[in-house]
């Protein structure tokens, strides 16, 4: 049995590398021409992770759509439990958005080039590149592109539903006036497990809830209770959905 999971783990990573090769370029080059090129890349972005979902036999069910509105921003915050999530985003989400990466993700091959184009990469441990990215993400949400942030900080190998929250994105929130949108990803540690590079195929359920408006939280120290209020709301869809 084990076997067959190589077998098919390789499959899924030669086939995602060939994809990127193909549309790479797509994605690329509107973005080269022209700052708004962004929603065509993303055509691709969802093209390139559709395609390979299906030829690997990854669904994704999405639920909660109606709570989201096309024309609005949103800081996207999301459960990171696998490297899975990747192609959930763009599957998940049919707005323009960028979303935070680990710096080390950049020096992939091919794979760095090409996500650095819709990414904000930052080192967690340097001061000065969050800073940085915090500059750069209240600009693209100025521009009115919706971000995408794991608020865990990390990939979640524990047990716990939530790992304690990072405090960036809800700051962010209430200095842009920017509503928090909650995104419960459920299922896609079963298609990769903790501590396991194997994949298998199966099925990744995405639930999204009521925005949480940032208003009434003051500048000062609101952030806390906001980040608070986001990761009890987080917990219990999981919880609910698990």
């Amino acid at each position: 049995m084990k076997i067959l999971q190589w077998i098919y783990t390789a499959y899924a990573a030669l086939l995602f590398v060939l994809l990127m090769l193909i549309f790479g370029l797509f994605i690329i080059i509107p973005l080269i021409l022209s700052p708004r090129g962004g929603k065509i890349s993303f055509i691709f972005i969802r093209l390139w992770a559709s395609i390979w979902s299906f030829l690997v036999g990854i669904k994704y069910m999405v639920h909660g759509r109606e709570y989201i509105d096309p024309k609005k921003a949103y800081i996207y915050i999301f459960n990171h439990r696998s490297f899975i999530d990747a192609p959930v985003i763009p599957m998940a989400i049919q707005q323009e958005v960028r979303a935070i990466g680990k710096k080390e993700l950049s020096n992939i091959p091919l794979f760095g080039l090409i996500v650095s184009r819709v990414a904000v990469w930052v080192d967690r441990k340097s001061a000065a590149s969050r800073k940085a990215s915090v500059a750069i993400l209240k600009d693209i949400l100025k521009k009115g592109i919706s971000i995408v942030v794991a608020p865990e900080g990390t990939r979640n190998d524990t047990k716990q539903t939530l790992l304690p929250f990072q405090k960036g994105a809800f700051r962010i929130a209430i200095e842009t006036g920017t509503s928090i949108m909650p995104m419960a990803v459920i299922g896609s540690d079963h298609i990769m497990r903790r501590g396991s590079l194997l994949m298998k195929p199966g099925k990744v359920h995405i639930y999204f809830s009521n925005p949480i408006d940032p208003e009434q939280y003051s500048k000062e120290d609101g952030y806390i209770n906001l980040a608070n209020k986001c990761f009890n709301r987080l917990e219990a869809m999981i919880l609910t959905h698990e």
